[in-house]
Order: structure tokens, then sequence, then C-alpha cells
């Protein structure tokens, strides 16, 4: 039988080289095509024993990915997630996979102020230490909608509540020296621009235009933060993970027409897989190398070059002084306190 198969195959190839040759150059070219997107790899074999991780969103896609990769390096993981369904089943892989019972869930729902507090405040009473924040959790290109509080729901979820988030963990970031803060943004944002004349884009709403303009957020809140924590040991990172099959872009392919899903469907099977979308992250987080080095922005696990609008000092610092009266940080004096460029407090 087989010998039947050989030469039937023997027989095809003569007598049609030409479609032969061609789907295999096409399949050696996807297969070279993929590798070539799925881009760096994080080869860092830091211990976290003794260590705490905070991972917002870690309950699916390259958060959850990066919590299993944390908690095998001994840390204790802290997974931050508003489906606290779908955040204790993860913890409960996690915990199977990488042998670490230290894995934690508590509720996060990034689209209220008032959540973010509560969960400031139980992290600061019940956690004696936090070595390292990992703002993952993010919203991509939904419709029309407002926080809790009010806000456009990707602006105030992507960038918004991060920001709140980070600055109440500060003090405790600050004892646990030497610590880091990952961001986690993309490469939409060098199609953002910060609308500061309508950041909650009242006046003409378009979800890629929202979406990248909270990107945008991210790498600039990284740039601002890392500029007033000089000196501190608190190290800042942003990063662009890659393009991912995550549960990110529900809101987008559901409308995308049918033509077009088949027409990018190959372009599919290219994507990351969550793993190789979460090596960057992990690096940002781990990497020995990046320990004297801050506010800089990665992809591929390798230094990138932001868009010139990522680079734009005085809007950081006018997005940074935006962002302070938005989440009214005033009132949140037993839980955090924010920093100025000199390092004093912007509150007392």
């Amino acid at each position: 039988m087989l010998k039947d198969n050989m030469k039937t195959l023997q027989q095809f190839v003569e007598e049609h080289p030409v479609g032969f040759i061609v789907p295999c150059v096409a399949v050696v070219g996807i297969l070279v095509l993929r590798r070539w997107k799925a881009g760096g790899v994080c080869h860092s074999t830091t211990h976290l024993d003794g260590k705490t991780v905070l991972i917002t969103g870690a309950n699916t896609g390259i958060g959850k990915e990066t919590a299993l990769d944390m908690a095998k390096r001994g840390a204790r993981v802290i997974l931050a997630c508003r489906d606290l369904d779908k955040a204790h089943a993860a913890a409960e892989e996690i915990r199977k996979k990488s042998g670490n019972g230290n894995v934690t869930v508590k509720k996060l729902d990034l689209a209220s102020l008032r959540s973010v507090r509560n969960f400031a405040r139980e992290i600061q009473e019940k956690e004696d230490r936090l070595d390292i924040l990992i703002n993952n959790a993010g919203i991509m290109m939904c419709p029309k909608w407002k926080t809790e509080d009010g806000f456009e729901m990707q602006f105030g979820v992507n960038h918004l509540g991060h920001f709140l988030l980070t600055n109440l963990l500060l003090d405790q970031l600050k004892r646990s020296t030497p610590s880091r803060i990952v961001n986690v943004s993309s490469r939409a944002h060098e199609r953002g621009q910060i609308n500061f004349e309508d950041i909650n884009m009242d006046q003409n709403y378009h979800p890629l235009k929202s979406y990248s303009q909270s990107k945008l957020a991210n790498v600039l809140f990284s740039r601002e933060l890392a500029i007033r924590l000089k000196g501190t040991g608190v190290t800042v990172y942003s990063l662009h993970p890659g393009v991912v099959r995550t549960e990110l872009g529900r809101h987008f392919f559901p409308f995308m027409a049918l033509w077009k899903r088949i027409l990018y469907a190959p372009f599919f099977l290219l994507l990351k897989t969550p793993w190789e979308g979460a090596q960057t992250t992990i690096f940002c987080a781990v990497d020995e190398s990046l320990q004297n080095t801050s506010g800089l922005y990665y992809s591929d696990c390798a230094v990138k070059a932001e868009a010139p609008q990522a680079k734009d000092d005085a809007a950081a610092k006018r997005l940074w002084d935006l962002s302070i009266s938005m989440v009214n940080i005033s009132m949140t004096l037993l839980l955090g306190t924010a920093y100025t460029r000199s390092d004093t407090p912007l509150i007392q």
C-alpha cells in the first residue's frame, strides 16, 4: 500500500511539477512568515521567590500567560479581574500548571474608580509588598459606552483606571524596590492623538480613534511616570505585545462583514498565540538587562522607537494633569500619594 502511494505521488510530481512545487513553496513561506510574526522570546531565568506580582486582566489571553510565567518563577501572583468566575478558574489552572499555590484572585473593575480605590485599599492593607505591577487589562474598539464615572469606556479603562491604580500603589512599590511597572500599550498608539479639547470624544466618536488615543495615553503615562520616579528604584516600561489571538477583538470581529472575514481568514493564522504575545510583557517584568532603564517602549523583547507624538513631553505632562483632575486623586489621601517631577507630594 505504501509503495503504491509513493508511486502515485511520484507520478503526480512528474506530470504536474508546478502544481506540486507551488503549494510546497507556499507552505514553507507561510511557516517562515508565521515564525517571524511570532516575535521575540524572553530568555531570562530570573526567579521571583518572595516577590509579589499584580496583573490586571489576568484571567485570559496574554494576561493569563503572564500570570502563569510569574507563578512558575515562584512569585505570589495576584489576578486582578472583573469577572471573578473566570478569574478563579484561571487561578486554579495556573496553580496546577505551575505547581505554585500562591496564586490569588481579587475583584477589580477598571471601569469604576470606586472599584479601583477599594481594590487599592485592600492591596495596601493585606499585602506586605508589591514588586511588579503589570497593567495589562484593556478593551478594544467597543461601541460608544461610558464608564461608571461617565468617561468614554476605552480611555476610562485602558488609561484612567490604570492611572489611578498605579498612583494609589506607588508608596507600596517604593517600599519594595527595586520594583517595576509594566504598561501594556499597542502599536495602535502610532495612529493616536490625545484630543484634549474632547477627551471623551463626545463630539466625534470613532472606535479605532478612541482605542488609539487610549494606547497613546499608555505610552505618554509611562514616559511621564518614569520622569517622576527617577531615582526611587521604581522603573517603568510600556510595550506592544504584537497582534495576538485573544478576546480583545470581541467587539470588532463580530461586526465585520462576512466577505471581510473570509478575506482576512489567512491573516488570522499568522496572529501570535497568547504565549507569544506575553513574551514582551514578561521580558519587561523580569529581564535583568532592564534594571537600570526606565520610560522606554518595547516590542518583541527589544527597545523600539515610539511614534513622534509619544515622545512629546509637554503632552505627557498635560495628560498627567488632566488625568489627575479626571480621577479626582485628591480624594484618595488615605490610599496613596502622587508625585510631582521633583518627587515631592502633589497632595499633603
